[in-house]
């Protein structure tokens, strides 16, 4: 990228500025980040507007760098200093790809000084992090460990047979080690992780892994306050994936159109698109993760997914929707493929992209929000048709200066009862 776009661009999870070298730890902390994360770009000379101001005696300054971050930073980091010059004054560009880590800052220690980078933040890591950056690369991934106290009767085989009848397979106990749902402990059988996520009696699993599960809510208006209908899915995130999308259904509505005499009904999302990212947010979830778990958000404006876990290290959004595959879960990838839900690596956002394409939906959008991705869904344009669009405007001459939440609000309960509503006007709208 040349200089001239680096500066223009927005700073982000490998982009940040930063105006000269008079403090040095939060540049050690950043390049720290950079290289636990995805790698990064350090621009020093740039304000966080982008104003460029240059930095003074560059040549000194580069050298008192390198030794910082050579005497500064666990392991021996290496990354790519360069001078460059930008409206006639001189930059400092510091350069870091990712690397198997974790990198830490020595005076804070290697389980204290270990940092990553999300969005434009650096985060120190918490245990879980920092379990994930220490696991060797070619080791086990979190869902192939075994679940030590727990034998293969752990399993529900119910739950293993009906699923697996899907696609006409007899299940033996040969083939679910053969997939890493059972994996062998102490020289006996025992679930892996994710066999224990996808497969597991209830009782063991709610116990080990209690965030392993779908949580469903419909809100009033455009914000998470007040709910209209919610639902916490029991089972497994496999039972979940057919119990979501009727919970949306049920909460979403329908426009119609006709074609050649008959009539084709238009859902207010892709329903296509919307299993895809279901599938792959329970694929990619980070399951070690404690405290959360796999969300589905209906507003009156928008539909969001949202599973725990960052993208995995070395991964930035750029490279998801150039079809980058990185796969955190082997397990219940490797089953999730076998079952049929998920058909190619990579294509997840291409497919995506192309069903509401296709269905006259816009782009859904793509967030990295701290330890979570979420996918937000926009609601078809047919599906807010002329009547809605003339509330909307009677609702606006009713509430005045009420806000777009009190408008979005009696828009929502329209969609979901049919019912018209005259928002009341509270004092905390004006505020």
């Amino acid at each position: 990228m040349k200089i001239s776009e680096l500066v223009a661009s927005n700073e982000g999870k490998t982009l940040e500025f930063k105006r000269d070298l008079s403090s040095l730890p939060p540049i050690l902390k950043t390049l720290v980040a950079f290289a636990n994360t995805a790698g990064g770009t350090l621009v020093i000379g740039v304000q966080d507007d982008g104003a460029v101001v240059g930095v003074a005696d560059a040549l000194r300054n580069e050298e008192r760098l390198a030794n910082s971050i050579a005497d500064s930073i666990r392991p021996t980091m290496m990354p790519e200093i360069a001078l460059a010059s930008h409206e006639g004054k001189s930059l400092l560009i510091v350069r870091v790809p990712h690397w198997r880590g974790p990198f830490y800052l020595r005076a804070e220690g290697p389980q204290d000084g270990v940092y990553v980078r999300l969005g434009s933040t650096n985060r120190r890591a918490d245990p879980g992090l920092l379990a994930e950056l220490q696991r060797p690369p070619s080791g086990l991934s979190f869902d192939q460990l075994p679940c030590a106290d727990l034998s293969a009767d752990d399993l529900d085989p119910l739950r293993v047979g009906r699923y697996f009848a899907t696609i006409g397979r007899q299940v033996s106990q040969e083939y679910l080690e053969s997939l890493g749902v059972l994996v062998s402990q102490a020289g006996r059988l025992a679930p892996s992780h994710g066999g224990l996520i996808l497969f597991g009696r209830d009782a063991p699993r709610q116990h080990l892994f209690p965030e392993a599960r779908v949580s469903c809510a419909r809100f009033r208006g455009v914000a998470r306050v007040d709910f209209l209908d919610r639902l916490d899915i029991e089972g497994t995130v496999l039972e979940a994936l057919e119990e979501a999308p009727k919970f949306v259904r049920r909460n979403t509505r329908l426009a119609a159109r006709i074609v050649t005499m008959r009539r084709q009904d238009i859902p207010e999302y892709p329903e296509i698109a919307l299993r895809e990212v279901l599938v792959n947010a329970v694929a990619h979830a980070d399951y070690s993760l404690t405290g959360m778990h796999l969300r589905v958000a209906i507003y009156a404006n928008r539909l969001e997914v949202e599973n725990p876990g960052m993208l995995p290290f070395g991964m930035t959004l750029d490279d998801l929707k150039a079809g980058v595959s990185r796969i955190r879960n082997r397990v219940i990838v490797r089953v999730l493929r076998e079952l049929g839900l998920v058909e190619e690596w990579g294509t997840g956002y291409r497919r995506v992209t192309q069903a509401c394409e296709e269905g006259g939906y816009p782009s859904p959008t793509w967030q990295e929000l701290g330890p979570a991705l979420r996918v937000v869904f926009q609601p078809h344009p047919q599906t807010v048709g002329e009547d809605e669009q003339q509330r909307v405007v009677s609702v606006n001459e009713a509430v005045n200066e009420a806000g777009n939440e009190t408008v979005n609000e009696a828009i929502a309960v329209y969609r979901v009862t049919g019912e018209t509503v005259k928002p009341r006007v509270r004092q905390r709208d004006y505020k």
